[in-house]
């Protein structure tokens, strides 16, 4: 790689170990790669988790005196001031979600909290290039409404990314290798945001780790259904990158979608193979113990709904939605919050089902709309049974899901 003088400084120590370690590790992934040269950033989001690893790492890089350039948005922590008055952490599990926080606080981290930052606090522009980690911010910024460029980092990368200020230029960053390499021809009728959950989950088994166009999908799509489209694609099958005909920026044409390129592969998606991945994830219909929503992050609009839809019940499980402070704050001022808890739900913010913080319901079965969700808590010892976030508020409130 040619580096310019300033990063060379980097690497060589002169802005201290820390910032030399985040830098190599920059360097090798170019490398790996056979990136040619640095980009600097100017946005980076880190999908920090609350596992030792994760600490490890970011108070390595702190001990050897680093702190970002590109103060970066991070994902879903841990809000101890509402969690711990509604049910039991574990001590150990506390604790160590406190030295993460501290730890991402004095490595110079927004602690937004949120796996949607595209949404409130980190929204790039078309053609700015970032390092976003998170499977859900990384297809929304690269692919929906923005034409941002970020290849698919991990917490690591994207730490390092937002200390040296720096991404290697490979990828997805450069032009050429955005463009749609198969067509996604779309039978199924996507009559709710609960079809494109999945939508996500189906497709990765038929593209193989192409870039898909998708032609066929409403110009009225929902944003709702976009982060579901995108959080499933990037989950089941590392798709950090789509194009929709007629809706997405780089994709007002087929051919700005594809570069020009012809005689590209089709594949066609039908009702039956939403049907078919629908009934490979689900667990059966039957009681449920609770029920968990919001991976990705509710929005306002989602919230909404499910308070009309428990407004006046007594809820027969256990109700989590988990969501940004952003969103609950609006939605206590609007009052939604509260017909929610008088109903006996929880409105979550800052956290995710992959916190340590769901000791209580391992060995349990939940319902969830969100195939992330359900793949993600099996290490936690949870079954789902999938859904529409209708169905499943529904189910809390019946105790069951029939159908």
């Amino acid at each position: 790689m040619v580096l310019t003088e300033e990063e060379t400084a980097m690497l060589e120590g002169e802005y201290g170990e820390g910032t030399a370690l985040a830098m190599r590790i920059q360097v090798g992934i170019g490398e790996a790669f056979d990136a040619q040269r640095m980009v600097p950033i100017s946005r980076a989001h880190v999908a920090l988790s609350n596992q030792e690893a994760d600490l490890w790492f970011v108070e390595k890089l702190l001990h050897l005196g680093a702190s970002c350039r590109v103060p970066p948005t991070v994902n879903p922590g841990f809000d101890l001031s509402y969690f711990s008055t509604v049910t039991t952490v574990k001590s150990e599990d506390l604790e160590q979600m406190a030295q993460t926080a501290q730890a991402y606080r004095n490595i110079g981290a927004i602690l937004n909290y949120s796996c949607t930052p595209y949404l409130f606090d980190n929204i790039p522009r078309l053609h700015e290039i970032v390092a976003f980690s998170e499977s859900s911010a990384t297809p929304y910024v690269n692919a929906v409404y923005y034409g941002a460029r970020t290849n698919r980092e991990s917490a690591q990368s994207a730490l390092c990314a937002a200390i040296t200020g720096r991404v290697p230029e490979y990828g997805l960053l450069l032009p050429e290798s955005r463009y749609g390499t198969i067509l996604v021809q779309i039978e199924a009728s996507l009559r709710s945001d609960f079809d494109y959950q999945l939508l996500g989950y189906a497709i990765p088994k038929k593209i193989h780790g192409e870039i898909p166009v998708f032609i066929g999908i409403p110009e009225n799509v929902t944003p709702e259904a976009l982060m579901n489209l995108g959080a499933e694609l990037n989950t089941a099958g590392a798709v950090p990158m789509y194009h929709i005909l007629g809706v997405t920026p780089e994709a007002q044409s087929l051919d700005q979608a594809t570069g020009y390129r012809k005689d590209l592969n089709t594949v066609v998606i039908t009702d039956k193979d939403l049907e078919r991945v629908h009934d490979q994830i689900s667990k059966k219909t039957g009681p449920i113990d609770f029920v968990m929503l919001g991976c990705p992050h509710l929005t306002l609009k989602q919230i909404q709904n499910i308070a009309q839809m428990v407004h006046g019940h007594k809820l027969r499980t256990e109700l989590w939605l988990n969501t940004s402070a952003h969103t609950r704050l609006l939605a206590e001022r609007l009052g939604i919050a509260q017909i929610i808890e008088e109903a006996g739900g929880h409105i979550l913010q800052d956290s995710c089902v992959d916190q340590p913080i769901w000791a209580h319901l391992a060995g349990k079965t939940g319902a969830t709309d969100s195939p992330k969700c359900a793949y993600y808590t099996t290490r936690r010892s949870m079954d789902f049974v999938i859904r529409s976030i209708e169905d499943c508020v529904t189910a809390a409130i019946k105790g069951e899901i029939s159908s």
